[in-house]
């Protein structure tokens, strides 16, 4: 389980602070909900390690990832912008997930592979990221994370500025994921209906403060 525990953060120059608390489950989907600048992409950054809280704890079951470099923290994040090398094939963009030099090894091709089964791109390999749709190449954004085969995943609405029909493909192909590798994920998202379609929980970042609905 993934253990949030009365996490502070506080922002410089300002009497802000953020508290959260909240749990993910294995093959568990939580939300997160706010308006804007509410501080959901905060909790996300205190996960991966991208921001350092003043207080609290952040454990997968008895590890303590709280003071852990970013490097080292069993997660992956998947952002609104996918951030393809549009110039380069879906396979080369997959391997940058497990190594910045794409020097080819069998083993890491066959893992490539095998992720685009799971995302349905296979017929993709070899396919330059610049030509696929918009929902295609959140599936590639999707694999690339998911070939590091983290126990945390974090979705910062990645699924903005789909299609209705495209979105809810990719929320159906999360909730697949999630449940099958049984991956603690964690979704910020403004839309509720989102959150309806895949979260088993829902939380709500309401004056700085996380609160389970």
């Amino acid at each position: 389980m993934l253990k949030i525990t009365d996490l502070k953060y506080e922002y410089k120059n300002t009497d802000d602070v953020y508290e959260y608390s909240m749990s993910v489950q294995k093959g568990e989907i939580v939300a997160i909900l706010g308006q804007s600048g509410s501080g959901k992409s905060t909790l996300l950054d205190l996960i991966a390690g991208f921001l350092n809280s003043s207080s609290g704890s952040i454990k997968l079951d008895e590890n303590d990832l709280t003071n852990e470099t970013v490097e080292k923290r069993p997660m992956t994040i998947l952002f609104q912008n996918h951030n393809l090398f549009e110039h380069l094939s879906v396979q080369k963009n997959i391997l940058l997930g497990v190594s910045k030099v794409l020097k080819e090894n069998l083993e890491d091709v066959n893992k490539v592979q095998a992720i685009l089964r799971e995302v349905g791109l296979e017929k993709y390999e070899h396919t330059l990221a610049s030509s696929l749709s918009g929902g295609q190449q959140q599936r590639v954004a999707l694999a690339r994370v998911l070939i590091r085969r983290e126990p945390i995943l974090l979705l910062d609405e990645p699924f903005t500025g789909l299609d209705v029909n495209t979105r809810i493909e990719m929320l159906d192909l999360v909730k697949k994921i999630t449940i099958k590798n049984n991956l603690h994920t964690i979704m910020v998202t403004h839309d509720i209906q989102d959150s309806k379609r895949i979260a088993s929980r829902v939380y709500r970042v309401q004056n700085h403060t996380l609160i389970e609905q």
